[in-house]
């Protein structure tokens, strides 16, 4: 493995961090994805998004996290293959959302793995196609 393959390994895990802290901050989450990004989502064997283009993930983002009330993210195994200014990886992440209803909290806590495209714009590393698998999710009143 070369530096220039080690440095591009390090920059695509800290975007992937990047990512999991901002948990449901949406506005800012968008400056981590191109322009022309393609998001894919999801939930078991269904597919329940197909997203072309940041404004329409920003915008189908935003009514997912919204009756989200807290969060928590925590990225596992990222193993991420670079060939120059593109690389292509495969993340696993599990996220707890919190949301209310009918004046109770329930925790949705979600087994995900991504598989992502990233490409290298203007120095920074970002990331251009994402399928994301919801493999588990557990949802239950919050105690």
């Amino acid at each position: 493995m070369t530096v220039e393959e080690m440095q591009a390994k390090m920059e695509i895990q800290e975007l992937a961090g990047k990512f999991s802290n901002l948990e449901v901050n949406v506005p800012p989450q968008m400056d981590l994805f191109t322009d022309d990004t393609h998001v894919q989502v999801y939930l078991g064997e269904n597919k329940a998004f197909d997203i072309h283009g940041k404004a329409e993930l920003e915008k189908i983002f935003s009514q997912f996290t919204a009756a989200v009330k807290r969060s928590h993210h925590m990225n596992g195994q990222h193993v991420i293959e670079v060939n120059g200014d593109q690389a292509t990886g495969i993340l696993y992440c599990r996220a707890a959302l919190v949301t209310e209803e009918n004046g109770q909290e329930f925790i949705a806590d979600n087994f995900i793995w991504y598989k992502d495209v990233y490409e290298k714009q203007n120095g920074r590393w970002l990331i251009k196609a994402r399928t994301s698998h919801f493999v588990i999710t557990d949802k239950h009143p919050l105690n």
